[in-house]
């Protein structure tokens, strides 16, 4: 009977609710943890207001796509043949649509495009010129990347179902703050960084409970997820600052630079870190607060100090697995320019101080440290939120024989 309060029947500040698979979680750890994500939540909404760019705002730098009178009609692949004078080929196109509809052109092309597999019967894109001469500008990829969305779709829906729908409505809201807050954000000359926490966190709030569900579970990852957020912020502006980086490494960066020239290039990597470790870090968060619940669930007697440390068990398992996937998908992004770095007549070593090689570095390393530090922060806030142990139950099988 002494230990009846941990069952919910106290009163005052140590009343239980219920909670995920039917644990009682006292008042106090939830009040906390609400309390904080709510303040959080009302921050990031306010960020979102103030940092919105409205009409009035000038961008830092337009640039033109293409001259006055060019287009960009259709045209259909007759025949694909490799050049004799230069590197590349040429294309024998019939124009598809607009001006010239009908009519046979031929264009050059580089040798990556020759080498792509161009066939007879694909589409193209065409550059038309004001005086209606044609150039080449790129393949047509509609079908292909459409089938590759729908396939995703479908696998998605039929292997997670309802789970799998939310997360693609998560996905969609996700890109909807991209599209409409962050880059329009970011071009208005408003700080990266703050406009990169607070997109994060507005995505991290509609991804984990549109997903998981409303539940002490999943803030107890969120809380995890903006911890992580915040110590991945804090370590890359200090790395990106102490390596004196200054945010270009290829041709994007420079056209940037180039047309953009007031844009903050240390601030755009700092978000694009933030950014980039969105999607390990919400998936570390939510394994690591799930293991908690289903610890505590099945092993109802055990301590706070033995859950924490087997839930760490758990996560140990996580962070190695999880480290790989940040370093090989960096490693991956960056194939080219190691294979450039490769060529030269240098030890890898000497270059590690090259801007490309040290912002690659920067990027895997801070996120890895935010990653790996979110996976004690969120299993000390799940074990903190779970109910305290309770002594077992009678086995009544053991009075029997008795």
């Amino acid at each position: 009977m002494g230990h009846g309060h941990g069952h919910g029947h106290g009163h005052g500040h140590a009343r239980s609710h219920r909670a995920d698979g039917g644990l009682e979680v006292r008042g106090l750890p939830r009040q906390v943890l609400v309390t904080v994500l709510v303040v959080c939540g009302i921050a990031a909404v306010v960020g979102l207001g103030v940092l919105w760019p409205d009409g009035d705002e000038d961008v830092v730098g337009s640039v033109s796509f293409a001259g006055e009178g060019v287009t960009f009609p259709e045209g259909v692949v007759d025949a694909v043949r490799a050049s004799t004078e230069q590197p590349g080929g040429e294309l024998d196109v019939t124009v598809a649509e607009g001006p010239g509809r009908g009519s046979e052109a031929t264009v050059g092309i580089p040798p990556e495009v020759l080498d792509s597999g161009l066939e007879p019967g694909d589409r193209v894109e065409l550059i038309r010129t004001e005086d209606g001469t044609f150039q080449w500008f790129g393949t047509v990829r509609d079908r292909p990347l459409w089938i590759l969305t729908i396939a995703f779709v479908v696998v998605v829906l039929a292997v997670a179902r309802l789970r799998g729908l939310m997360a693609l409505v998560g996905l969609a809201i996700s890109a909807a703050v991209f599209a409409f807050f962050l880059l329009p954000a970011l071009l208005t000359g408003e700080s990266p960084v703050l406009a990169a926490i607070v997109a994060s966190t507005v995505i991290m709030y509609v991804v984990l409970y549109s997903t998981h569900g409303v539940s002490l579970r999943t803030s107890a990852a969120l809380a995890g997820t903006l911890a992580g957020l915040a110590v991945t912020a804090a370590i890359g502006s200090w790395a990106v600052g102490a390596s004196r980086l200054g945010g270009i490494t290829d041709e994007g960066g420079g056209f940037l630079m180039l047309h953009t020239g007031d844009l903050d290039f240390q601030g755009l990597l700092l978000a694009a870190i933030v950014v980039a470790g969105l999607g390990v870090l919400n998936d570390v968060t939510i394994t690591q607060s799930s293991a908690v619940w289903e610890l505590r669930e099945a092993s109802p007697e055990m301590g706070r100090t033995a859950l924490f440390a087997s839930g760490m068990r758990i996560g140990r398992d996580h962070i190695a697995s999880t480290i790989y996937t940040i370093v090989f998908a960096y490693a991956g992004a960056a194939l080219t320019v190691l294979l450039v770095i490769s060529l030269y007549d240098r030890s890898p070593l000497d270059l590690l101080g090259t801007e490309e090689i040290a912002t690659e570095i920067v990027r895997s390393l801070t996120s890895s440290i935010g990653l790996v530090l979110a996976v004690p922060l969120t299993t000390l806030i799940a074990t903190l939120t779970v109910p305290g142990p309770r002594p077992a139950a009678p086995d009544p099988t053991a009075e029997v024989a008795g």
